[in-house]
C-alpha cells in the first residue's frame, strides 16, 4: 500500500509545459514522483519505491525537445547496497506500443485482472498484487518511446527524429545512459526485456551501447522478431521464407481448434510440432525452391501433407499455390463455423460481418486486452502512484505505426543479426534467452528460430541463446498457468546470468 510521501514539483505534468509565441510548446524539466509500497511474494514482504516521470531528450543546445516517461521499481535495500542490485530495462514494441503490456501484465509488482485464460472479465477493471512480479529479482524500469503512453515531443515535426529504426535505438539508448548516471546504476548488473518489435529494439540496443560502454548481462526476448523477411508472405516470386517458417504454427493453432487428423490431433502438441518443423525444413521448403520444376506427383504430396498439417482442405491449399499467408489462414480455419482465429493469440475467436471475405475484420486477440490495460492502468497511475495528467496514455498509437521509418537495411527488411553478433563478440559474457508462444502468428516461434539459425554463430555464442515455449500466444503471461512458467524461466536465466 503506498503512503502519502510524494516527491513535491509534480503533482501534474501538464504544469511544466511553457508556450513559446513563435516556436509553440517548450518543455520544462521536472522531478519525478516517488512513492513507497509493500507486496507479499512467496509469503515475504518486499518493501520498494515507485518513481514515476520524464526523461528529457535534448538537442546539442541543451534544449528539451521530448519527454520520455518512465516508471521504475526499486527495492528497498541497505543503503549504498541499491547499485548492485540487477537493473532490467523494459519495453513493448509496435512499433507505437507503450510498455503496459509487460509492465501490467507480467514483471511489474502489480498487473490487470483478467480471466485464467487471459480473456478480458466483466468491466469495471481493475489492478491486484502480481504474485508472479520480477522485482524479487531485479529492480525494474519500465520505458515509453516518443509518441506512446505520456511520452511526447514539444512540436509534432520532431516526430520525424524518433519515428524510426534509427531514432528510436538513439533515444532509448539515451534514456539508459541517463537513468544509468541520475539513478547511480553503472555497477548494476544490467538487462533488457523486450517485446515484439521491441525485440528489435532490446537487440539493436546492446549493439548500439556497447560503444558507450554499456554491457548486458542478459536479454530477455518475448515474442521475439528480429528478422522482418521472416513475417511478410511476400508477393515476389521466390521469397518464400515466411511461408515455411508460419506453418509451425499454423499446426499448433489447428491442434487447439481440433482441426488436424485424429492421429495428430490424440498426440502431445510438442511432439506433433517437432514432426512439422522435419517436414517443413526438409521437405517443404524444397518444394517451393523447385516452382515450375515441381512434378505432379511432388505438388499432390506436397499438397496432401500441407493440408495435413494446418487443419485446411486440399482444394484450398491447391488454389493457393501451397502458400499460405497468415491472414488468409486466420480467416479460412474456422471459416465453416463463421468465426476467425487471432493473429497475437490464434486461441481466441472473432466474428466478422460477412464469412465470404478474404481476411478477417480485425484481431480478437488485440481488442479484448486493450480495455483492461488501459483502463486499469489509469487508474493505478494517478491513484496509487499520483500522476496527475491530462495528457491521454497511449497504449497503442497507431500513428507511430504507419509513420514508422524502417531505415536499417537497404533490402527494405529491418534485421538485428549483426548487432547481436556485435554485442557478444564485444560482451563475451552476454546471455539471450528467447520466449515463444506456440499460438503467436504475429511472432511464429519457428522464425526466430531460423533467424538465429542463420546468424553464424558459433561454439561459445550458439550456446548462449536459450529458447522457452508457451502454449499460449504473443503475450503468454496473460494466460495464468502460462505466466507462472514464464516467470520461473525468466526469474531463474536473471539469476544465473547475475551468477555466472
Amino acid at each position: 500500500m503506498a503512503d502519502d510521501a510524494k516527491t513535491q514539483g509534480q503533482a501534474s505534468s501538464d504544469e511544466n509545459t511553457d508556450t513559446d509565441k513563435d516556436n509553440g510548446p517548450k518543455l520544462a524539466e521536472k522531478e519525478p514522483i516517488r512513492t513507497r509500497h509493500e507486496i507479499t511474494v512467496g509469503g515475504k514482504t518486499l518493501s520498494y519505491h515507485a518513481t514515476v516521470g520524464m526523461m528529457p531528450m535534448k538537442n546539442d543546445k541543451g534544449e528539451i525537445e521530448a519527454e520520455m516517461f518512465f516508471m521504475a521499481y526499486t527495492l528497498d535495500t541497505p543503503e549504498g547496497s541499491g547499485g548492485s542490485r540487477p537493473l532490467t530495462f523494459a519495453f513493448n514494441g509496435g512499433p507505437g506500443s507503450s510498455s503496459i503490456w509487460l509492465h501490467m501484465g507480467a514483471l511489474g509488482p502489480k498487473r490487470v485482472h483478467l480471466n485464467p485464460d487471459g480473456t478480458a472479465p466483466p468491466p469495471p477493471f481493475r489492478v491486484v498484487d502480481n504474485e508472479q512480479t520480477w522485482l524479487a529479482e531485479t529492480d525494474l524500469v519500465f520505458i515509453d518511446p516518443i509518441g506512446t503512453g505520456f511520452s511526447r515531443a514539444a512540436k509534432d515535426e520532431f516526430n520525424e527524429k524518433y519515428w524510426g529504426y534509427t531514432g528510436d535505438i538513439e533515444s532509448v539508448g539515451e534514456f539508459i545512459r541517463l537513468y544509468l548516471s541520475r539513478y547511480n546504476r553503472w555497477t548494476s548488473p544490467l538487462f533488457l526485456a523486450g517485446e515484439s518489435y521491441g525485440t528489435i529494439r532490446a537487440t539493436g540496443l546492446a549493439g548500439h551501447l556497447i560503444d558507450k560502454g554499456i554491457a548486458f548481462n542478459g536479454i530477455i526476448l518475448v515474442s521475439a522478431l528480429l528478422n522482418y523477411q521472416t513475417l511478410f508472405h511476400s508477393t515476389r516470386p521466390g521469397d518464400d521464407i515466411a511461408y515455411c517458417v508460419y506453418v509451425p504454427g499454423y499446426t499448433a493453432t489447428a491442434w487447439y481448434h481440433e482441426r488436424l487428423p485424429d492421429d495428430l490431433q490424440a498426440r502431445p502438441l510438442a511432439d506433433v510440432l517437432a514432426e512439422v518443423e522435419e517436414w517443413t525444413r526438409n521437405e517443404y521448403v524444397v518444394a517451393l525452391m523447385k516452382g515450375d520444376l515441381l512434378t505432379d506427383d511432388e505438388r499432390a504430396t506436397t499438397i496432401r501433407q500441407l493440408a495435413r498439417y494446418t487443419g485446411l482442405s486440399e482444394d484450398y491449399v491447391d488454389r493457393s499455390e501451397l502458400r499460405i499467408g497468415i491472414m488468409r489462414f486466420c480467416k479460412e480455419l474456422l471459416r465453416d463455423e463463421k468465426t476467425t482465429v487471432g493473429r497475437l493469440d490464434s486461441r481466441f475467436r472473432g466474428l466478422d460481418v460477412l464469412a465470404v471475405s478474404d481476411t478477417p475484420d480485425y484481431d480478437p486477440s488485440m481488442v479484448q486486452p486493450t480495455p483492461p490495460f488501459t483502463a486499469a492502468f489509469n487508474d493505478y497511475v494517478r491513484t496509487e502512484l499520483g500522476y496527475g495528467t491530462d495528457t491521454e496514455y497511449e497504449s497503442l498509437n497507431f500513428k507511430v505505426n504507419q509513420k514508422w521509418k524502417f531505415d536499417q537495411e537497404r533490402t527494405g527488411f529491418v534485421q538485428t543479426a549483426e548487432a547481436i553478433r556485435k554485442a557478444f563478440l564485444r560482451s563475451p559474457y552476454l546471455k539471450i534467452l528467447v520466449t515463444c508462444g506456440y499460438y503467436d502468428l504475429a511472432a511464429p516461434y519457428s522464425a526466430v528460430t531460423y533467424t538465429f539459425n542463420h546468424m553464424g554463430l558459433g561454439g561459445k555464442m550458439r550456446d548462449a541463446v536459450r529458447y522457452t515455449y508457451y502454449e499460449s500466444g504473443h503475450m503468454m503471461y496473460i494466460d495464468a498457468e502460462e505466466r507462472e512458467k514464464f516467470t520461473a524461466d525468466c526469474l531463474g536465466f536473471l539469476r544465473e546470468s547475475v551468477s555466472q
